[in-house]
């Protein structure tokens, strides 16, 4: 049985590989392409010249650059770039996890004595997926939606519409009802600050997103570094025509399809936030952590229901 279980996933591994290998959608063929095109069509042209006697080869060239350029694009590019993608995904793992945690601190700890303080505490518990929302389409530039709006009353939403960091304001509002309850002597001082650290802890990961947002890489960096990929791609015709003849086209659009896929790897995955296949899949993130959110108010019990109230 176990054998069996081994075959069936490396034969779903195989399948997984060969359709990941003709795969067109989340790849970087459709941006990289054009330019790919612009260099196989220069090496045919130098092909052309040289085929009527142009001194075009230069084999010299080859000891030149590659060193440089490829140094430069695959270690500090490509590198900088997943730093960047890892982060937002710990980043928002840590959401995940501190939501969860506070949650449940919050539907076990605070009493509810009264019905309608049962109704707070499960409006104020669905602020914290409001929150991942929020985030979600705050780090995107996009305004509060649908999504977002389903998880507040319509008071709330109205003004979170006019705030400039709508999670900001959530976090300001549950911070408010955590206050409210101790105050009332439904959560205890020790509950209060195990709860406001979490929520600190929220806020933190916020910040510690907008800051890659924030912090694109340097215009010159990037200037310069397309500026030697184009160099060495249109000097790779140069270097080939002698040796490979009428194969340099061909050979010239495979190495500058892989280096330029290198690099718009990097781009893409450089801000991880988006809606781009290769980004972060936030809308799955937020998702997951309303439907725990949902789970937890219908299935755990209130606390009136355990033999021990809040404070003692």
């Amino acid at each position: 049985m176990p054998d069996q279980t081994i075959k069936r996933s490396i034969r779903r591994y195989e399948q997984d590989w060969f359709r990941l290998l003709f795969r067109v959608r989340g790849s970087v063929i459709p941006a990289v392409m054009p330019r790919v095109l612009l260099c196989a069509v220069f090496s045919w042209g130098v092909l052309l010249l040289y085929s009527r006697g142009w001194p075009l080869s230069s084999p010299i060239l080859g000891s030149l650059v590659p060193s440089l350029v490829l140094g430069l694009l695959l270690v500090f590019r490509t590198n900088t770039s997943y730093e960047r993608f890892w982060e937002g995904r710990k980043l928002w793992g840590s959401v995940v996890n501190l939501t969860r945690n506070l949650a449940r601190q919050m539907w076990v700890a605070i009493a509810t004595p009264q019905p309608e303080d049962s109704e707070a505490k499960i409006a104020a518990v669905r602020l914290l997926p409001a929150f991942a929302v929020a985030m979600k389409l705050h780090l995107r530039g996009e305004p509060p939606d649908g999504e977002l709006a389903s998880l507040l009353t319509a008071d709330q939403f109205a003004k979170l519409r006019q705030m400039n960091n709508p999670p900001l304001e959530i976090a300001f509002w549950l911070a408010d009802y955590l206050q409210t309850q101790q105050a009332q002597g439904t959560l205890n001082p020790y509950q209060l600050t195990y709860c406001l650290e979490t929520l600190d802890d929220l806020v933190d990961a916020l910040g510690g997103c907008e800051r890659i947002l924030k912090t694109p890489m340097p215009v010159a960096y990037s200037i310069h570094l397309k500026q030697l990929l184009m160099l060495y791609c249109l000097a790779l015709p140069f270097q080939m025509v002698d040796s490979v003849g009428w194969g340099t086209p061909l050979l010239v659009g495979l190495i500058s399809f892989a280096v330029f896929g290198i690099e718009e790897i990097g781009i893409e995955i450089e801000n991880p936030f988006g809606h781009d296949p290769n980004d972060l899949p936030l809308d799955t993130i937020c998702r997951t952590m309303q439907q725990n959110i949902e789970d937890l108010i219908s299935m755990m019990p209130t606390i009136e229901q355990w033999p021990f109230k809040a404070g003692l």
